[in-house]
Parts: structure tokens; C-alpha cells; sequence
């Protein structure tokens, strides 16, 4: 209304000139048109923590295989995912912009359910899992996916691989018997007595 109050004060008699008019009358439409609807606000940049995460999380492709069977044709995209709120915004986007895992075309994608997700290879799972963690883990139990988090029980519970947080510094923490039962292989360079965890451990 301020911007309104302020666009009528011109004129010696009060009222609006022509030209004042004209854009008042546009505004009332835009604001009518069914369509008409206020732009998102932009994506706040993450964390320095999620930044770091975020390049963690790609480049933990170099050192897992999937099977054939996780690809649908030669030319597939790998897919990196997001479950649930996203606190990487267009940063992870522009992060992996033009990048490639072998010879597959690097894409993201985000998701709200578990079920939407089977199709990925790489899928961070969202703190604001937590309370659905198991549900989720019993849906892609099935699939060929890589399943990262970073709340406490994540391994505990099925995840695959945690970030840890220790001394302002990212650590893994593995459970492979998780990864080999979906078919994928953990490579030996990041598998060490301090990254592995045991199954229903932490």
C-alpha cells in the first residue's frame, strides 16, 4: 500500500495523471491475471559444511562400481539425488556442471519419496529423513544404490555411507556388507579399519 499512497501524491490536485493511471491499472491487472504468481526466492547458498559434502558426494564416484544392470542403455546419465529438503540448492547443480562419470553424463536430481529414487546411483538422504530412514531403506534395498547420509544412525540402521563430521573435518564411515548387498563394489582406497563400520553399527 506504500507504493501505492506514494504514486497518487503527484499532481497539484491529488488525483493521478494519465500516465500515473496507465501504470496503476497495469498493476491491478498483473495482480488479477490467474496465472500472476510471486517469484521464488532464491536458493541461499549452503553451509561451508554442505559445500564440502556436496563435492565429497561427487567425487565419491571414482571409487564405487555399479553393476551393468544399473544403467538402463550404454548412454545412460549416472544420476547423483537428493532425498528429501535439499541443503545443497543449485550449488551441487553448478558443481557438476559439464562433469562426467566415465562416459556417462553426470546429472542431478531431487526427490520426495524413496520410490522415485531407485533410479539413481548416487542418492544423499536428507536429515530430514531421519524419522523415515528405515522406510526408505527398505525401498531401495532392491536397487543398485549408494546411499549417503550424515545423521548418526545412518549407517546403524542400512546407509551405506555417513559423513562424519570430526575436528571440523569430513570422515567416512562405511558399511559395506549394506553396499555389497545391493551389488556394489566399495573400492579397497577408501575401505580402512577407521572407515568401516560393521552392520547394525556405528
Amino acid at each position: 500500500m506504500a507504493v501505492l499512497t506514494s504514486m497518487t501524491k503527484g499532481g497539484r490536485s491529488g488525483a493521478p495523471g494519465p500516465y500515473t493511471a496507465r501504470l496503476l491499472l497495469l498493476a491491478l491487472l498483473a495482480l488479477a491475471l490467474p496465472g500472476a504468481r510471486a517469484q521464488p526466492a532464491p536458493t541461499p547458498t549452503p553451509t561451508p559444511e554442505y559445500q564440502l559434502k556436496a563435492a565429497f558426494l561427487y567425487k565419491l564416484a571414482q571409487f564405487v562400481e555399479w553393476p551393468a544392470a544399473a544403467f538402463t542403455d550404454p548412454k545412460a546419465p549416472f544420476v547423483l539425488g537428493v532425498l528429501g529438503n535439499d541443503p545443497f540448492g543449485a550449488y551441487l547443480d553448478d558443481l557438476v556442471k559439464g562433469e562426467k562419470i566415465g562416459e556417462r553424463a553426470l546429472v542431478v536430481r531431487r526427490f520426495q519419496r524413496a520410490e522415485e529414487a531407485a533410479a539413481c546411483h548416487i542418492l544423499f538422504i536428507s536429515p530430514s529423513e531421519t524419522d523415515s530412514l528405515e522406510r526408505d531403506f527398505a525401498h531401495l534395498r532392491r536397487h543398485s544404490v549408494l546411499t549417503v547420509g550424515d545423521v548418526d544412525m545412518f549407517t546403524r540402521l542400512g546407509g551405506m555411507v555417513r559423513f562424519a563430521m570430526e575436528g571440523g573435518k569430513i570422515r567416512l564411515k562405511i558399511n559395506p556388507e549394506a553396499a555389497k548387498f545391493c551389488d556394489l563394489i566399495i573400492s579397497s582406497k577408501i575401505l580402512t579399519p577407521d572407515t568401516i563400520v560393521a552392520p547394525g553399527r556405528e
